[in-house]
């Protein structure tokens, strides 16, 4: 047998470094190549994958397996979420109505549609069951933090190999994906069906995603107010994911997190107390940004070259599969309107990829034919953390089905 490739460890000062380092190219090549800043692939994502093919690079030419410390980015996920569990007001929430309702109903059939499709290639293909799972809703709908938490927990407790590298690869193209097809059928059935906004006021107070840049003016007691707040729902958070490990309850650690921050946040509104969310916004961008850096440096390449036929077939039939249930199911439910359009585009890019990418389709076409008030709040209130608990409870249940072993 030949000899194991000596490994080389980069300690957590060098990977931070590193991407922080990946961050600031991903931001540079966003602004050269135009199309990546319209749609709003993050940075760490843009960075991180010239440097994850300069690892696998210096890994043939060298010999050397290079690994690096990622135990503050997992850290950095849960402050993420938390964030994000901070910035859910139930009253904000309330405000999508029947609408915001609706399309969770239809979220929760898409999750279906995903894990169905996925694990059906997995079958096909020969492979576990549980591929079909990372190649589903763990990864499109999920996103990078998801595909690697639950990843991780593949990896631990059923044995399967690559299962947080193969996650990272589904999140990375759906989140291309989602931009490039949820624009285009957006566009498509306003022109088919010949639409217009119904109202004049397109934008509401949370609508600060259709600026391209966004500048944090914040006050080192409402930072402090913020450090503390993530920092009981770590505290907390953890205490409860200790206690649902001991009754068999597998979750992912940064669910319980946040829901800490939902409890957190609108507790204190109950109790007037009032919160600057400009520091915990701040928070959950960087953290989140740094997160993907250092999981993109780290994707290990070379391990998916015999896997990428089945990522190439899963991810075409995951796109037909979104489109063809957008289009058929989501489009006529909502009222084939102008928002219903205007959702539709925001849901492919969210179903695909992330809050931010349909945010972003959302944004092209309201900059091109007017202003969707509904399809602003609906978006981002669903996939700000409803997809999230969904997934996690759906992919909860699968696993406890004993269908996937």
């Amino acid at each position: 047998m030949p000899d194991a490739a000596p490994i080389l460890l980069i300690n957590t000062p060098v990977t931070l470094s590193l991407a922080i380092v990946v961050l600031w190219l991903g931001l540079r090549i966003n602004q050269w190549v135009a199309i990546l800043g319209r749609l709003n692939i993050p940075a760490g994502v843009t960075g991180g994958l010239p440097a994850s093919a300069l690892v696998a690079a210096i890994e043939i030419t060298s010999g050397w397996d290079i690994r690096f410390d990622l135990e503050l980015r997992d850290l950095l996920l849960i402050v993420f979420f938390s964030t994000v569990g901070l910035s859910a007001r139930l009253r904000q929430m309330l405000e999508g109505g029947k609408a915001l309702a609706l399309m969770l109903g239809l979220a929760v059939l898409l999750l279906l549609f995903q894990n169905l499709a996925g694990t059906l290639v997995a079958l096909i293909s020969g492979e576990s069951p549980l591929y079909g799972l990372i190649g589903g809703s763990v990864s499109l709908a999920g996103g990078h933090g998801t595909a690697l938490t639950w990843g991780q927990l593949f990896e631990e407790h059923f044995g399967l190999a690559n299962a947080q590298s193969m996650g990272m690869t589904f999140a990375t193209v759906g989140l291309i994906s989602g931009g490039l097809i949820g624009g285009p059928v957006g566009a498509w059935l306003v022109g088919h069906y010949r639409l217009a906004p119904g109202g004049e006021d397109g934008r509401l107070p949370n609508a600060a995603a259709r600026t391209k840049e966004i500048t944090y003016l914040i006050e080192l007691n409402s930072l402090l107010r913020a450090v503390l707040l993530v920092a009981l729902c770590f505290a907390l958070g953890s205490v409860i994911y200790d206690w649902l490990s001991g009754l068999e309850v597998r979750l992912p650690a940064f669910l319980t997190a946040m829901f800490l921050g939902i409890v957190l946040t609108n507790s204190l509104e109950l109790f007037r107390v009032e919160i600057d969310h400009r520091p915990i916004q701040l928070m959950g961008d960087l953290s989140l940004q740094l997160f993907l850096g250092m999981s993109l440096i780290s994707l290990p390449l070379l391990a998916l070259q015999g896997a990428v036929g089945l990522i190439s077939l899963v991810m075409l039939l995951q796109a037909v599969v979104i489109t063809t249930f957008t289009i058929w199911v989501v489009f006529p439910l909502l009222g084939r309107d102008y928002d219903a359009a205007c959702i539709s585009s925001g849901f492919i890019g969210m179903g695909l990829g992330a809050t931010p990418v349909g945010i972003a389709n959302v944004n092209a076409l309201t900059s091109r034919y007017g202003p969707s008030p509904k399809a602003y709040l609906v978006i981002p209130l669903l996939g700000a953390f409803f997809i999230d608990i969904a997934n996690a409870t759906l992919v909860q249940l699968l696993l406890g089905s004993g269908w996937f072993g």
